[in-house]
C-alpha cells in the first residue's frame, strides 16, 4: 500500500491496522496482565531496566507515585498521586481499563520503527474470547541518540513517546498532514507538557539542518522545534533537537 507523505518527513508516525502489516501475538500472557485493570503489559522479554525506565519517567509526568510494572509486566498505577499531568493520567487510567490490549514491545534497533509506533495485532488461537490488541514498538536507541537544548530532551523521551502511542489507541487521534502544525495527537501531549511545565513541541514534522539536504551526505542531520514560554517575559524561546536521521531512520 502506498501512502503520499507530507513535504517533510514525519516522527512518531503511526500506521493504524490493516494499513501495513498486522502482529500476530502468539505470547503466553498471565491472567492478570490482561485482566480489566492491566491492560497495558510488556512482552515477557522486555528487559526489567528498560521497564523501569518507562516507569520512571511516566510516573514523573503523570505524577502517579505508585505507578510500576508488577511481575507479569502489566502496567499499575494506583490512586495517589502528586503534581504532575492530569491529562496525562487520565489517559493512562482510560488506557490500563479500556477495551484494548496494548503490548509493549522493546523494538530498539529496528529499520521499521522511529522512535515509537503502534500497528495492530491478531491473535493466533481463539481470538473472539480475548481483547483487540495493539502493540507498541518502542526504540531505546533512537531516542539515546537525540542531541539538543536539555529543556526540549526533558520533553522529548521514552515516556512522551509512549503517551504520543497511547493517544492513538485511546483516543484515535491523528497526526498532523502539514508542516507548521503539531496534529491532534500532538496538542493533547503539550497540553501535559504545558501541566508538566516543560517545553512544547513545535511542530509534528522535522526538518533537515541547514547545509545537511544534500543526499550525499552519508550524515543527514534533522531537527525538532520546541518552543519554551517564559514567564518572566511572556515570550517564547526556541528550543532544538537533532539527530542523525541515516542511524534513526525516517527519510523514506
Amino acid at each position: 500500500m502506498s501512502f503520499n507523505l507530507p513535504p517533510a518527513r514525519t516522527l512518531l508516525r503511526t500506521f493504524k491496522a490493516g494499513c501495513l502489516f498486522l502482529f500476530v501475538v502468539s505470547i503466553i500472557l498471565p491472567a492478570r496482565a490482561a485482566d480489566t485493570t492491566g491492560r497495558i503489559v510488556c512482552r515477557p522479554e522486555f528487559a526489567a531496566e528498560r521497564r523501569q525506565v518507562i516507569a520512571d519517567q511516566l510516573r514523573k509526568i503523570t505524577g502517579f507515585d505508585k505507578l510500576y510494572f508488577d511481575e507479569d509486566g502489566a502496567l499499575r498505577h494506583g490512586d495517589t498521586y502528586s503534581g504532575g499531568s492530569s491529562a496525562a493520567r487520565e489517559l493512562i487510567s482510560s488506557a490500563v481499563s479500556g477495551q484494548h490490549l496494548l503490548i509493549f514491545e522493546d523494538a530498539s534497533n529496528r529499520d521499521d520503527v522511529v522512535f515509537c509506533r503502534i500497528v495492530g495485532g491478531r491473535w493466533v488461537s481463539d481470538a473472539a474470547t480475548k481483547p483487540p490488541v495493539q502493540i507498541v514498538l518502542i526504540d531505546f536507541t533512537d531516542f539515546s541518540r537525540v542531541m539538543g537544548d536539555r529543556e526540549a530532551l526533558a520533553a522529548f523521551n521514552v515516556g512522551w513517546g509512549v503517551l504520543h502511542e497511547l493517544s492513538h489507541a485511546v483516543h484515535d487521534s491523528l497526526d498532523a498532514h502539514r508542516a507548521g502544525e503539531v496534529g491532534e495527537c500532538e496538542e493533547l501531549i503539550n497540553r501535559m507538557r504545558r501541566e508538566c511545565a516543560v517545553a512544547e513541541r513545535a511542530e509534528y514534522f522535522f526538518t533537515f539542518y541547514p547545509g545537511t539536504e544534500r543526499s550525499e551526505f552519508k550524515t543527514r542531520y534533522v531537527r525538532l522545534a520546541f518552543d519554551e514560554q517564559r514567564p518572566e517575559t511572556g515570550k517564547k524561546r526556541r528550543l532544538w533537537l537533532m539527530w542523525d536521521a541515516v542511524l534513526v531512520g525516517g527519510l523514506k
